[in-house]
């Protein structure tokens, strides 16, 4: 592996945790929203991950494989999709709420907010992690540069 892949695979890495801080900022977002009906309520929603490995991404990135050799390192990460929490939403009594349906009940989301700011803090480390390699990668690099002088 050479130092510039390291830059590749810390910028995949960058993108995914983007990724997932927006998945996350739109649950807290959307935390407090209401419904009249459980299918038109928000539903939490979160990134799926895999690795893209070495033999994958000179192939040209088939899904197929994503999990054939264990072995080989890895040459990245991948956003697979956002999927939505399928958790039961929290049914409200509140026949006074503009929102109310037939029976008096509101609807809100599956989205718990300790545990979404938890997860922010976790994906924001590891941003910084991966912004950390490419820097020190980038050291690297211009020592070797400066090792002729």
């Amino acid at each position: 592996m050479s130092l510039s892949s390291v830059f590749h695979i810390a910028g995949t890495g960058m993108s995914a945790q983007s990724t997932r801080l927006n998945t996350i900022s739109s649950n807290i977002a959307n935390a407090e929203t209401v419904s009249s009906s459980i299918d038109q309520t928000y539903r939490a929603r979160h990134p799926v991950f895999a690795t893209v490995f070495q033999q994958q991404a000179a192939e040209g990135g088939d899904r197929g494989s994503l999990f054939a050799d264990q072995d080989q390192s890895g040459a990245g990460v991948q956003v697979l999709g956002v999927i939505e929490d399928q958790s039961s939403l929290t049914p409200r009594y509140e026949p006074n709420h503009p929102a109310a349906d037939a029976n008096g009940y509101v609807y809100y989301p599956n989205v718990n907010v300790v545990e979404e700011m938890a997860d922010m803090i976790s994906a924001s480390r590891a941003f910084q992690t991966n912004v950390e390699m490419m820097n020190t990668a980038k050291q690297m690099m211009q020592r070797v540069l400066t090792l002729g002088q």
